[in-house]
């Protein structure tokens, strides 16, 4: 199998190469939002947990190792670093108001302050507490200001093979007033390491793909809303909680989605916008409001938002209809050099600052640890800025002049519509996948939209829009030609009666003949070998090598004991990035086919295994010696998650 190329030219420069898919787009985008590196030192494990600035410009970032370093002229090529408080536990959080800083670490919310004007913090106050089992999935995030002074902090659940609730509010938002007054906000919340606020301080949160949860997703909260994992319901009972919904009215036994969930139990509040796991990214993390159009280009009253995976930011553009959010998601901009946790705008509003740490969480961007900051070039980058819900269709939204015949043309556009299964099981593939036709197009007279005409949409439904024929009155091509838009409203139409119900649906795990797991009877009822497999934090596999015979018959056991999904493939030799590239790009079809790509190289494999679970497989290793690498395909694991079969 070739590796695809693409050749590209840097319109400044004149200057042609040929380069990788990936890495294509990686450059494509850096000609509009380049990005720069802060050194740091290198006596300096800055794993960044929060970024904040103070009144005199410089840099605060708050680290996982419970330091608070300053970064003096952070712009500069020669940074200044000096240590401003230390000692405390996971910092996760971090803001600036009025000379002092406000962190959280695993059981407070803290501030602290510089009295004596020598840099370095001296005063350590207790605003709040709350309790903790020692679980080392109980990370806590924040605090972000409200307007009126009141802090937003959140609560990640423990793990103990699913999502638990072990101490009080794990799994949920609290508001927290400056003397310390504690008020419930909501609940639902598994990993909600990313919250924020809209243009009218509406406050959203991420999430990450899980046990109750399909798919990477962000939810507006209200007071009392409930976003969909019920273990933080176990603290609904007490005195202050908005909600009176109890952990037992839970029910995942109706095969719905969550959205037709919320419509029987008015609680729940669905997902503003869903994030398609491993297309979108795999680990939401920080929300970030664009306040102006001179800060990223045209984007004003979006959100840029953060993924730890995939060391990469998304475009979020939000509506309200009927008093209901939903929107789209767009790439933005790839290639960080860690696991992205945190975004700040410098203090002038020109450049975000990124904060980056992989430390148990892999990340593409390959490095442990990292500082960024990524600016606008001033280009407009050819772009679907925004889609709207209309009654019977999108209309569309693109930041350049569009040549009309290929806006107009229908073959311009693929239109399929999908939604997750709201279960206790962790994820889910998309379900109930429906392909769109288009029957009319209409042409805005700002030569910027398109009007597109869609009989039988479906209320509580993702869109994925793909626009990757229309090109700008210039013939570029879209930067990102595909956006991901939930559609929670229908502007005065009726929703299409799609339940998932009587939808055919297949969340079963791909299998072939590649995958055996039963004995074959020409066996005997024994293996020549039999292996064990297992995890270990990380993306990394228990064993790096494993040694077999010629055309021994093996019956290996894989057991996934970590807190995420992973499959287990054996590959040709020096194929494992051939078919780890091929199965990122398997899309919406990646989960179902349990991200094993349809290639010659890909020899065995197991299912896509959740946490806690195993399987056993049955093979013959290759009659051919020589080393046979074994590779986790789940979107981002494989540059990690590999060994090697020794065959002999």
């Amino acid at each position: 199998m070739k590796r695809l190329l693409i050749h590209i030219c840097l319109l400044f420069t004149g200057v042609c190469f040929s380069v990788g898919p990936l890495h294509a787009q990686v450059l494509a985008e850096g000609t509009y939002y380049p990005i720069e590196t802060v050194t740091i030192p290198s006596s300096i494990v800055l794993e960044v947990g929060g970024l904040a600035f103070d009144a005199q410009g410089a840099l605060y970032a708050s680290t996982r190792r419970g330091e608070i370093w300053k970064i003096k002229d952070p712009a500069s090529s020669q940074p200044r670093f000096s240590r401003f408080a230390h000692g405390m536990h996971e910092i996760l959080g971090l803001s600036y108001k009025d000379g002092s800083f406000y962190f959280t670490q695993r059981g407070e919310l803290n501030k602290v302050t510089d009295t004596q004007g020598d840099g370095i913090a001296d005063r350590y106050e207790t605003i709040y507490r709350w309790p903790l089992t020692g679980n080392y999935h109980e990370y806590s995030y924040g605090p972000k200001f409200l307007s009126n002074g009141d802090m937003i902090v959140t609560l990640n659940l423990s793990w103990i093979g699913h999502g638990a609730s072990l101490s009080k509010w794990r799994g949920w938002m609290l508001r927290i007033s400056p003397d310390g007054e504690m008020t419930p906000w909501g609940t639902g919340m598994r990993s909600p390491s990313g919250f924020g606020f809209n243009d009218a301080e509406d406050i959203f949160y991420t999430e990450n793909q899980g046990d109750w949860v399909g798919s990477g997703r962000m939810t507006h909260i209200a007071q009392g809303d409930f976003a969909g994992h019920p273990e933080g319901l176990k603290w609904s009972n007490e005195p202050g909680s908005p909600l009176d919904l109890t952990f037992e009215d839970v029910d995942d036994t109706q095969g719905i989605s969550l959205y037709e969930y919320g419509e029987k139990v008015p609680a729940v509040k669905p997902p503003a916008v869903w994030f398609p796991h491993t297309i979108m990214g795999i680990a939401t993390s920080d929300i970030l409001l664009i306040e102006n159009d001179k800060q990223v280009g045209p984007f004003k009253g979006q959100l840029l938002v953060g993924d730890q995976g995939h060391s990469k930011i998304t475009r979020v553009a939000l509506e309200k209809v009927e008093g209901v959010y939903q929107g789209a998601v767009f790439g933005f901009r790839e290639g960080f050099s860690s696991g992205i946790l945190r975004l700040e705008w410098s203090p002038n509003k020109k450049e975000v600052y990124v904060g980056m740490t992989a430390r148990g969480w892999r990340a593409t961007g390959g490095e442990p640890f990292g500082l960024q900051r990524m600016k606008w070039s001033g280009r407009v980058p050819f772009e679907i800025h925004s889609i709207h819900a209309e009654s019977d269709g999108f209309t569309l939204k693109f930041t350049q002049d569009l040549d009309p015949q290929t806006a107009a043309n229908p073959e311009s556009y693929e239109i399929t519509d999908f939604t997750y299964k709201y279960h206790h099981n962790y994820g889910s593939p998309p379900i109930n996948q429906e392909g769109k036709t288009i029957s009319r197009i209409e042409l805005g007279e700002d030569k910027k939209t398109v009007r597109l005409y869609i009989p039988g949409l479906r209320q509580g439904y993702v869109n994925e829009i793909k626009a990757e024929g229309v090109r700008s009155q210039g013939s570029q091509a879209l930067l990102h030609n595909v956006g991901y838009f939930t559609l929670n409203r229908i502007p005065g139409g009726a929703a299409a009666s799609a339940s998932s119900e009587d939808q055919s649906t297949t969340s079963e795990r791909s299998a072939n003949v590649k995958r055996n797991t039963q004995m074959p009877p020409s066996w005997g009822g024994k293996a020549d070998v039999s292996l064990t497999l297992g995890t270990k934090p990380g993306l990394i596999f228990d064993q790096e090598k494993i040694v077999v015979k010629a055309g021994n018959k093996v019956e290996l056991t894989f057991n996934n004991n970590d807190d995420m999904l992973h499959n287990f493939l054996l590959v040709s030799p020096n194929q494992a990035d051939e078919v780890g590239n091929a199965a990122m790009k398997l899309g919406l079809k990646g989960e179902e086919m349990a991200y094993v790509p349809e290639m010659e190289e890909v020899i065995y494999h197991t299912g896509l295994l959740e946490p806690g679970s195993s399987e056993v497989i049955y093979f013959e290793a290759p009659t051919t010696p020589g080393e046979y690498p074994y590779v986790c395909t789940f979107p981002g694991h494989f540059m990690t998650m590999r060994g090697i079969l020794k065959v002999e």
